[in-house]
């Protein structure tokens, strides 16, 4: 219906605002993560093994295959795949008729390909959003918008917000109660739509309601069963759980079957809702039309639903078990596309005792060490944490990953140590975007090594400190250019360079045109740049918001999809013409001088 398109509208855009914000903060980053003097270069990702083509294509799914037949390198296609998709992601959230599951599955194609050569610093944030839009259908004849689904508002709240099994159920109410009425419906007017918007006004308010309990419940669970008490004097809160590990566990077994099944049954009241919609379509060649959307978007939805299930289950061993053997199969069949993800959980949160970070050290002789500032993550006692929204530093985030445990669980660091030792612009500008900030700017440090710290944050009578933080251990040895240390670690890891990159030609179009886009852009930090973006998408939206309403009044009434005309008597016509006369109309003066001269 009507009342539900303009929710779905602002649902697409925002998941079109994420693949934006996605594609440009990768872009910004690609040289010094993955080009030729990068931290891991990607074209080591992307080696032919004397495989077929679609053979290839299959094991590892990314479009960059397709880069040397434009002559361009690995990572000269990843930056044109990312500024298409964040041109494509913004006109997806600026024209309504771009928001299309063609659009949204080449957005998730995109960035599928991305993440194949994305390597370590592509493991989180992964978006897999695309994948569910582009399987939903705009607006399939057979199919029209139903109530609010409390079965599947429960499964969202019961599963939680944060995996695919959740998502699905979002797409589902997307692909299966699209807002369009069947064209073939007979009385489809204004009356009927009247009289049926009280009951679903109902089971929205219910649904909110129950959303609301549940959530409740959930928090009081929290408090009563981990005892959570606040000592607002001393700031700290304290817990002391009242259940043992078997009775988590065993309250897991109880909950999360149940929830399995009740997605099903959800699926299944759709699915034959759905059906029961394509009985009442009229004509053969609208039936036929019909059936064959409603059987490729209900195949594909259910084939989505099993795959969500595996990863689903993970959280309880005994139900993962239990599951069909045939959706374990249709699972490993596809898992290389990440249509679905499980919601990694820490076991306990880091930071509690201090927030460890690695901090790095630079030395010409040794013995006088400087430290390397990074933009986003903290280092400098005195400076404030950034904002960095909607941008997301690959290398500061992987640097929290790398202060979880020794430096040979993050073999990337070794190839940050050498880079800086050559002195690596690129990577130089993921540092310090401006060079001239960078210590080493001048000269590359002759020594690197890096400590680790434990950071808290100050308290609130420090003038001047953000950050208060102690000395635990040397987390990378000090090495040099030729030092045995950083040579068997680069070998050991598989980061020596075997052979020099080949060089492609630089005097094609389209190489020329990426590095005139890159020489422009360059001088912007990424949350600049991302800002911007929203800036502009913000003053295109007002600008279209003030013109909309004068190329509606200047246009006539359209009728409503379904309806028939009914011819108006001349008295009523009178009266609106009447109407029409005397109503003002601020988008066209020419208009009103026109109907008073007559």
């Amino acid at each position: 219906m009507a009342g539900s398109r303009l929710p779905r509208q602002l649902f697409l855009q925002g998941v079109a605002a994420v693949f934006m914000f996605a594609f440009a903060s990768l872009y910004t980053q690609i040289p010094g993560l993955y080009g030729p003097e990068g931290i891991l270069p990607a074209r080591r990702t992307l080696r032919p093994q004397g495989k077929g083509r679609w053979q290839q294509l299959w094991e590892t799914p990314t479009l960059l295959w397709e880069a040397p037949r434009l002559g361009l390198d690995t990572a000269q296609g990843l930056e044109l795949l990312s500024l298409l998709g964040a041109l494509v992601a913004l006109g997806a959230l600026l024209l309504s008729p771009l928001r299309h599951p063609v659009i949204y599955l080449l957005l998730w194609a995109a960035y599928l390909s991305a993440c194949q050569v994305g390597q370590v610093f592509l493991y989180f944030q992964w978006v897999e959003v695309g994948a569910c839009h582009g399987a939903r259908r705009q607006s399939p004849g057979a199919l029209r918008a139903g109530r609010p689904q409390v079965l599947l508002q429960v499964l969202i709240i019961i599963t939680g917000n944060y995996n695919f099994f959740n998502l699905m159920t979002l797409v589902l109410t997307t692909a299966l109660l699209d807002d369009q009425h069947l064209a073939a419906e007979p009385g489809h007017g204004s009356r009927k739509k009247t009289a049926t918007s009280w009951p679903k006004a109902l089971l929205a308010t219910l649904s909110l309601l129950l959303e609301l309990a549940v959530y409740g419940l959930l928090a009081y669970g929290t408090v009563h069963y981990f005892g959570l008490e606040v000592d607002w004097q001393q700031r700290t809160i304290h817990s002391r759980t009242t259940f043992t590990f078997h009775q988590f566990s065993q309250w897991l077994k109880t909950l999360t079957l149940p929830t399995v099944w009740l997605g099903v049954a959800s699926l299944v009241w759709e699915l034959l809702s759905a059906l029961w919609r394509w009985t009442q379509v009229r004509g053969w060649l609208r039936k036929l039309s019909a059936v064959v959307q409603l059987s490729l978007v209900g195949t594909a939805t259910v084939a989505l639903f099993l795959i969500s299930l595996v990863p689903y289950s993970y959280v309880e061993p005994g139900t993962h078990g239990r599951l069909w053997t045939g959706a374990h199969r249709l699972f490993g069949a596809v898992e290389h596309l990440q249509l679905a993800n499980s919601y990694g959980l820490f076991r306990r949160m880091t930071g509690l005792g201090g927030r460890p970070e690695v901090v790095l050290e630079g030395s010409y002789d040794g013995h006088h060490w400087t430290e390397i500032e990074f933009m986003y993550k903290p280092g400098n006692l005195s400076r404030p944490p950034p904002v960095v929204v909607p941008h997301q530093p690959r290398l500061d985030w992987q640097m929290w990953f790398a202060a979880l445990g020794p430096h040979t669980h993050s073999p990337w660091f070794t190839s940050l140590v050498l880079r800086l030792l050559q002195g690596k612009e690129p990577v130089i500008r993921l540092v310090q975007s401006q060079v001239a900030r960078y210590p080493f700017h001048k000269q590359p440090p002759t020594y690197v090594r890096a400590q680790r710290y434990k950071y808290w944050f100050s308290q609130p009578g420090e003038q001047g400190q953000w950050w208060r933080r102690q000395w635990v251990e040397e987390f990378f040895p000090s090495v040099s250019l030729g030092d045995p240390t950083l040579e068997t670690l680069l070998r050991q890891f598989g980061l020596q360079e075997k052979s020099p990159p080949r060089t492609r030609s630089a005097n094609s179009t389209l190489a020329q045109a990426l590095h005139w886009t890159r020489s422009q852009l360059s001088p912007l930090e990424a949350p600049a740049l991302l800002w911007g973006l929203l800036m502009a998408v913000g003053a295109v939206r007002f600008v279209q918001a003030l013109l909309a309403p004068c190329s509606l009044r200047s246009s006539p009434l359209a009728p409503v999809s379904g309806e028939k005309r009914r011819p108006a008597s001349q008295k009523d016509s009178g009266a609106a013409s009447e109407q029409a006369t005397a109503a003002p109309n601020p988008c066209s003066s020419s208009s009103r001088t026109t109907r008073r001269k007559k």
